[in-house]
């Protein structure tokens, strides 16, 4: 699975998978209870490769805010989303140093660190080199494909 199959829906909670394209929307299954209903064409649903979070320079891809905590928390779970509020921007401040504060809200924070934990419950979480994009030191987090045996897809 890739990233950009990994779908938040706007008005709802946790992530979804996209499943198929269907007449009136299209097919996605909950990671929570993986139950698969059809979110309707008026939905808001955003894909996780196309968020970014603000920083006072620039915007940096989600992605990349997800490996940064997965390298702080050496692959384990992070903090809790219901947390504090001071303490989830401490946590932000030390994942992504300079993040825009005035644009960047504790919900938004509450919600990146939910879906590390969700996507880490999974074990979705799979950091691997970019080849050309980036130096060796600096890797990308990509969502683990998981394929059955005989599997040729």
């Amino acid at each position: 699975m890739e990233v950009k199959d990994i779908l938040s829906i706007s008005g709802k909670s946790g992530l979804y998978k996209f499943i198929a394209q269907a007449r009136n929307g299209i097919v996605v299954e909950s990671f929570e209870d993986n139950k698969r209903h059809v979110a309707p064409v008026t939905a808001r649903v955003s894909s996780l490769d196309e968020i970014a979070i603000f920083t006072d320079e620039e915007e940096v891809p989600l992605c990349d805010v997800l490996y940064k905590i997965y390298e702080k928390e050496e692959g384990k779970a992070a903090i809790s989303h219901k947390s504090g509020n001071d303490e989830l921007k401490k946590y932000f401040e030390e994942i992504l140093p300079g993040y825009d504060d005035e644009r960047v809200y504790v919900s938004d924070i509450k919600k990146v660190i939910n879906w590390y934990n969700i996507l880490h419950h999974h074990n979705m979480l799979n950091p691997v080199e970019k080849e050309e994009e980036k130096p060796e030191e600096e890797k990308d987090i990509q969502v683990a494909e998981t394929k059955k045996e005989g599997d040729n897809t």
